[in-house]
């Protein structure tokens, strides 16, 4: 009985003492100027970096633009869009904040599309991964 009474009052005694810890942070004024910064600037662009899943990349804007029609024949759920940079065409598939979340899509979309691989987007809209 003596020892889970003294249990009983170390655990009482360890708890009141979490409680009472109170944690301060003191930053140097360079460090917060540098933080505010890098928040702000986060808080402006809007995008981030994430994964897509890219179907093809051709120099033919009609190839893309069929295969596009195809796919959301498919895969009606899943957003889908092309990108031009001289000279390619290239159509890529969702927008993931991971890449565990891009590979799993990818697997099922390699059945119908075995050349897809994965590609690292710094172009993501948060409202893009919401939709994925």
């Amino acid at each position: 009985m003596k020892g889970l009474s003294l249990f009983c009052l170390l655990i009482g005694f360890s708890l009141s003492s979490l409680n009472a810890q109170n944690v301060m942070i003191n930053e140097d004024f360079p460090i917060g100027q540098m933080m505010d910064r890098f928040v702000e600037k986060n808080k402006s662009t809007g995008e981030m970096e994430g994964w897509r899943i890219q179907i093809m990349a051709t120099t033919d804007r009609s190839k893309v633009e069929t295969a596009k029609r195809d796919f959301l024949q498919k895969y009606a759920d899943i957003n889908i869009d092309w990108t031009h940079s001289k000279p390619y065409y290239r159509l890529r598939a969702g927008a993931f904040a991971t890449k565990l979340d891009a590979i799993r899509l990818l697997q099922t979309l390699k059945k119908d599309y075995p050349s897809a691989y994965l590609v690292k987007d710094n172009k993501i809209s948060p409202r893009e991964l919401l939709q994925s």
